[in-house]
């Protein structure tokens, strides 16, 4: 959980939160193999470390991330070359879909293309006011079509349209009022802002917030009667665990929970 790179730092306080920043701000944290690699690497031990309640996901330098690497794929003029890195960044963000815990972006300049993909793929994003954002490949021939796969799960499909379409970015308010982030605050308020999410996310009970989280997103994908098949069990399930049980008895007894997260 410690093991950091030249283009991927991991850190860990003691309450088990996970920052991963993007460190290469020369190329503004672009997804090369590599980089897609490190990643995959850090949210595979994640992914096996039930200590690890909260992740957050930054980027260093001037921008959060600016997708695929276009001077990479221009060098490498091969069918086979860019199935395997599509394939490698597909992997990468389902991984952040299938942790069992909330995965915060904290967002500050631009995120384009596979940058705004992972955005969107995020449970949670936070943006400084100067952020933009853009599914930008159209400029260059290429349509987004794996970042359109969240993307459209995240702000309505006429919109979505119009961002891949055209490529033109949003500003941070615009992706606020579509859906693709949360909050939007001044950059100097911006970690603040993240740790309010954090410590809401802390104070809830772990097994509630995986089950959440898994439900929200395959009950989606269902039709209404499957989809609330699915969230009664879910519901069931979920008030068989302790820290249900707790908070119930809490309520009934006009008090705060003791639960252990």
């Amino acid at each position: 959980m410690t093991d950091s790179t030249e283009l991927l730092q991991v850190a860990r306080d003691a309450r088990g939160v996970v920052t991963l920043t993007l460190n290469d701000p020369a190329r503004f944290n672009a997804l090369g193999s590599e980089m897609l690699a490190a990643l995959q690497r850090a949210l595979d031990a994640i992914a096996a470390d039930e200590s690890v309640r909260v992740v957050v996901l930054a980027g260093a330098g001037k921008a959060f991330c600016a997708g695929h690497n276009l001077k990479d794929m221009a060098a490498n003029p091969d069918l086979a070359w860019y199935q395997q890195l599509f394939a490698q960044c597909s992997r990468v963000m389902l991984s952040l879909h299938k942790l069992s815990v909330p995965v915060i972006a904290r967002v500050h300049g631009m995120a384009t293309a596979a940058g705004c993909q992972l955005v969107a793929q995020c449970d949670l994003a936070v943006a400084a006011e100067g952020a933009s954002f853009a599914t930008s490949g159209i400029h260059y021939g290429l349509f987004c079509s794996t970042p359109s796969v969240p993307l459209v799960r995240n702000v309505p499909a006429k919109r979505a349209m119009e961002m891949l379409l055209t490529g033109d970015f949003i500003d941070a308010a615009t992706a606020q009022q579509e859906g693709l982030v949360n909050r939007v605050v001044p950059p100097e308020a911006l970690d603040a802002e993240v740790e309010k999410l954090v410590q809401s996310v802390l104070e809830k009970p772990r097994v509630a917030v995986a089950m959440g989280k898994a439900l929200v997103y395959r009950q989606r994908e269902l039709g209404l009667d499957a989809a609330y098949q699915l969230a009664g069990q879910t519901m069931a399930v979920n008030m068989m665990d302790e820290a249900a049980q707790e908070g119930a008895r809490a309520f009934a007894e006009k008090r705060k929970p003791g639960w252990k997260c």
